[in-house]
């Protein structure tokens, strides 16, 4: 994703399920893209009646990007 961002795709959206995250952006030609994937089921977020929190809420991106390996270039 960093490698993306460093070469201008403007993202459209972030977003935090609770089980799971989102990102969204377009391709050259216009298309919408999501990429979408869940978290570990042993993180899923709760209530106090143990149902599942399925909000929405702002992807932490700047935190997500710091877990991620650094990308190399390659020639």
């Amino acid at each position: 994703m960093q490698n993306a961002l460093n070469h201008g795709v403007r993202l459209d959206g972030v977003s935090d399920y609770g089980v799971s995250n989102a990102i969204y952006f377009d391709d050259l030609d216009g298309n919408g893209i999501e990429l979408y994937w869940y978290r570990d089921r042993a993180h899923w977020p709760k209530n106090s009646d143990w149902s599942l929190d399925i909000s929405i809420r702002r992807l932490d991106l700047k935190a997500l990007l710091a877990l991620a390996a650094p990308v190399t270039q390659v020639s």
